[in-house]
């Protein structure tokens, strides 16, 4: 079994206890929200980051992928009378198959191409969740009606909101743990010989088919993951927050963040949800936020290759050896 690094995964279990307690303390309701948010476009972060950084490959449909696993979670939560953890499964496994299914452009093509096509598939489920909506507790197979929404069933342990948050940073830790483990066992391995070079993961016998498949569809999962949890925190989508320049701006922030460190991932998240919010409260167009976007991606390509994660960790290590160098 895969061993961890004691040090980096004692740092970063303990930044996660401390959002864990602190921040459903410290939040007011629409801050409490945002956060929420945060955490669930983390793991569809993730999910991107971990496809680029370890394969080298573009896939610009996570935040489309977050729209199917909530409309799977409505649905099921509107049609069914299963607990919130098997909807959330379910939606889970639901777009871990569309991730899988994503990975069969992925063996023919890579870079711009790959790119466009997995951003051809976030615009059709755009144009699907805007033209059958999300399910609402209407009558029939789409579950919409006129009338207000039904109520959205949450996990025993998480009925307030400082309770879901909590829960889900819990399952960002988790879903964390589960790419770290990957990353660390046999797939891991396998993934780094085919970024390296496919001919020579083909000589020795990696099965290239099989590893994309899993690592698209390991991406996919998150993706659903995070959307399942945003429909249990707001209780009702809109097609307006999964349209694919979304999923664009995301892969942009996961850039500028650093996509080869868990503090990057973060750090995108809280770049695609926070700023816009603090934009809002301080009486300022959040839109211009996609201006500072735009400079900071600028500046990651040019400048900074490993993201702002990258540049604190680089940052860090010269303050470490400077002090151990006057010691």
């Amino acid at each position: 079994m895969p061993t961890l690094p004691l040090r980096s995964w004692q740092v970063g279990f303990f930044l996660a206890a401390l959002l864990f307690l602190l921040l459903p303390v410290v939040l007011g309701g629409q801050w409490m929200r945002i956060f929420t948010s945060t955490a669930c476009f983390t793991l569809a972060a993730a999910g991107a980051g971990f496809i680029y950084a370890r394969l080298g490959m573009v896939s610009l449909t996570q935040v489309g992928l977050m729209g199917l696993g909530g409309w799977i979670t409505l649905r099921l939560n509107h049609s069914t009378a299963l607990p919130f953890e098997a909807n959330l499964a379910i939606a889970a496994i639901g777009t871990a198959v569309l991730g899988m299914a994503l990975a069969l452009p992925a063996l023919r093509m890579r870079g711009l191409y790959l790119a466009l096509v997995t951003l051809m598939v976030a615009g059709g489920l755009e144009i699907l969740f805007t033209a059958y909506q999300f399910p609402n507790g209407g009558a029939g197979f789409w579950g919409v009606g006129t009338s207000f929404a039904a109520e959205m069933r949450r996990p025993a342990l998480a009925k307030t909101d400082a309770a879901y948050l909590r829960y889900c940073i819990l399952l960002v830790v988790i879903g964390f743990v589960l790419i770290e483990w990957h990353l660390r066992a046999k797939p891991g391995r396998a993934w780094a010989l085919i970024r390296r070079s496919e001919a020579a993961a083909l000589a020795s016998g990696v099965n290239v088919t099989l590893y994309k498949t899993w690592a698209f569809g390991l991406s996919g999962l998150l993706a659903g993951l995070g959307g399942g949890l945003l429909a249990g925190s707001l209780g009702l989508l809109d097609a307006s927050t999964f349209r694919a320049s979304e999923s664009v701006l995301l892969f942009a922030l996961v850039i500028v963040g650093g996509a080869r460190s868990w503090l990057g991932i973060v750090l995108a998240a809280v770049l695609f949800r926070v700023a816009p919010g603090l934009l809002n409260n301080w009486g300022v167009d959040a839109d211009l936020a996609l201006v500072f976007f735009g400079a900071a991606l600028l500046h990651a390509v040019i400048t900074a290759p490993e993201g702002i994660a990258g540049q604190i960790i680089g940052l860090l290590s010269r303050l470490r050896r400077r002090n151990r160098g006057q010691a």
